[in-house]
């Protein structure tokens, strides 16, 4: 792909209502919150901003979207998704429906990465892409929680209208490294393909601004899923505060620079500008094998399974 920024920064948790940032994360963001962390993140060289219409059904888009109307369009790369289950069963072309949504809600008149959200009809929505990527409404195609055989398919589908797939967007972090045993992450390498991250952080739980005393915000979907397994991952996120500390590294960026170490591009979600500043300076921290090593034993001796309700197993 073009020159990537070492970190995307995710919008998942800047929208409101179904599957927004209120019910998933315990948020509740404004413009006038959010409008300095946008200009920070530019600042800053993080110009690829990761959104979906099905985020706060499309908030997150409008709020995105009023941001990025203040720059000047080359400056800025948007990340967004087709999500099969929200498709229009009467349109000639649901995908463009839905894309034409989206640019809408993000005052553009193309998106830079594309993505099918998930699986569901694997292969069905492909053909949906091309004509729209042959327009130049979209420039580059990603398929989201695919595993290796449907990423290979739909990559083959793409290539036989001369086109490539070219990113891949799943769960992946030091508590779930599905994607990289199931082969995907040597794949996307010997393809090409840039691989991103998301839930590297997972939703807050590997930031080491929660633990058994300070728990995630209760009413939330991540606190349900977190809350219980912060004891378990207590070992964990003080090795990764050891670890940090001498390069002034907090655990939050210790664990996007083990993700970027691991030839991964980290989706990070972004709220406060702190978080935009810690993301930035992460891409500059680089562990060692040593170091690598002992964080992904001590994930692995955690024992605590993060897989989604949304995702499927990653081998088959």
């Amino acid at each position: 792909m073009d020159l990537l920024p070492p970190i995307a920064l995710g919008t998942w948790s800047w929208g409101q209502g179904f599957a927004g940032g209120d019910t998933v994360f315990g948020h509740h963001l404004t413009e006038q919150d959010l409008r300095p962390v946008f200009s920070a993140a530019m600042a800053a060289g993080l110009n690829l901003w990761d959104t979906a219409a099905a985020y706060g059904a499309g908030t997150s888009e409008s709020m995105l979207g009023r941001f990025v109307r203040d720059e000047a369009r080359s400056e800025v790369l948007l990340s967004t998704k087709f999500t099969p289950q929200l498709a229009s069963a009467d349109a000639a072309n649901p995908v463009a429906e839905m894309l034409a949504g989206s640019c809408e809600r993000l005052g553009t008149d193309h998106i830079d990465l594309y993505w099918i959200h998930n699986p569901t009809q694997l292969n069905h929505w492909t053909r949906h892409l091309v004509p729209l990527l042959q327009q130049g409404r979209i420039r580059r195609v990603g398929v989201s929680n695919h595993n290796l055989a449907q990423i290979r398919q739909v990559n083959q589908t793409l290539g036989e209208a001369g086109f490539a797939l070219s990113a891949v967007q799943n769960h992946y972090s030091l508590l779930y490294r599905s994607s990289e045993q199931a082969g995907i992450l040597d794949h996307c390498r010997e393809q090409g393909i840039t691989f991103f991250a998301y839930m590297v952080l997972e939703q807050g739980a590997l930031s080491g601004r929660y633990g058994v005393g300070r728990p995630l915000p209760e009413g939330s979907v991540r606190a349900a899923t977190y809350n219980p397994v912060l004891a378990q991952l207590q070992r964990l996120t003080d090795t990764m505060r050891e670890i940090g500390q001498p390069h002034g590294a907090s655990v939050a960026q210790v664990a996007m620079a083990w993700a970027i170490a691991k030839g991964t591009v980290p989706i990070v979600g972004v709220t406060r500008v702190a978080q935009v500043q810690e993301a930035a300076a992460a891409g500059r921290l680089q562990l060692t094998p040593g170091e690598m090593q002992a964080l992904e034993a001590l994930a692995a001796q955690a024992g605590v399974d993060t897989r989604g309700a949304w995702e499927r197993p990653m081998h088959g």
